[in-house]
């Protein structure tokens, strides 16, 4: 049985949240603030986080990154601002997904399954593409470069692995929203600009095998 840990301040909030989640067959487990949810990481193995931001003692921005750096756990945050910024910033300490209150917790479940589906392991695809000193190791999520285990957010992993798979296919901005955020995305599409920009400086010398395509998009492409 898959199992999420809920993070929140707000004891009703925990409550919707854990009861949909139950309903939907997941094992729940609650945490109160961000220390209580660092512990309990620590402590347990989750498939997904449901994570609050705003939350005292540790907000759920610090307890997040101090998880990531013990466990690559999907996070979901949930916050009462919906301002670009907070998302952006979120996205690039490697928050999964972003969701604003108040929200459906049908929807909220939604998400975690897709969260849940993009860190499996992918199918029908072959486990490990290589090109020159870029190795990617889909199964594991690795990618290294010269030798050398890169550090990618998990959000940067979905979008290299999404775009290899589909190399030399042109993809919008619209079908990488669709597919690599896994729901139909209502905001600005320069969040694909953005995280493109993260994962070409992660890439280092192999930022150019990801090829812009103006006004449309981009592809991942063997330009060498």
């Amino acid at each position: 049985m898959p199992k999420i840990l809920v993070v929140d301040d707000e004891e009703k909030i925990r409550e919707v949240v854990s009861e949909y989640a139950r309903f939907s067959g997941f094992q729940v487990v609650e945490a109160v603030d961000g220390m209580d949810a660092v512990e309990k990481a620590k402590a347990q193995d989750f498939d997904v986080i449901v994570m609050d931001i705003m939350m005292p003692r540790l907000d759920g921005f610090s307890a997040c990154k101090e998880i990531k750096k013990f466990k690559n756990i999907p996070v979901i945050m949930l916050s009462a601002r919906g301002e670009e910024y907070d998302k952006l910033f979120g996205f690039e300490l490697g928050i999964d997904d972003y969701v604003v209150k108040p929200f459906s917790p049908k929807e909220l479940i939604a998400r975690i399954k897709v969260a849940m589906k993009r860190t499996a392991p992918p199918e029908n695809s072959k486990d490990v593409f290589r090109y020159e000193g870029l190795e990617i190791n889909f199964p594991a999520r690795e990618v290294i470069i010269n030798g050398e285990k890169a550090q990618l957010t998990p959000k940067e992993y979905d979008l290299l692995f999404y775009l290899v798979r589909n190399i030399n296919i042109a993809l919008s901005r619209e079908k990488l929203l669709e597919e690599v955020w896994g729901y139909d995305f209502y905001g600005d599409d320069r969040t694909v600009d953005t995280h493109i920009k993260m994962l070409r400086n992660s890439l280092g010398e192999y930022r150019n095998l990801i090829v812009t395509l103006r006004g449309m998009g981009y592809k991942f492409e063997k330009t060498r």
